[in-house]
């Protein structure tokens, strides 16, 4: 998935805890926890695995491949006001 320079320029710096609170706020729910690796599962089906470490942020590679895992689009990136625009 690809997004534009300025979508990607706003949600590339995202931490762990901004992801875990959108993810939460779309309706997913963690299933899993062990130590670091959190498992969260949304209604219809889908799931993603987060490293959480506080304060982190992901490498662009990593994050492109949780966002391919958990769907979203970039309405979907301003609709939980991860991005401005």
């Amino acid at each position: 998935m690809s997004y534009s320079p300025q979508v990607w320029g706003q949600i590339k710096n995202l931490s762990a805890k901004d992801l875990i609170r959108a993810l939460e706020n779309d309706g997913w729910i963690r299933d899993e926890k062990q130590g670091a690796i959190q498992v969260y599962r949304h209604p219809d089906g889908r799931r993603v695995t987060i490293h959480f470490h506080p304060g982190k942020t992901y490498g662009p590679g990593l994050l492109k491949a949780i966002f391919k895992d958990i769907g979203w689009k970039e309405e979907d990136f301003r609709r939980l006001k991860l991005i401005k625009g």
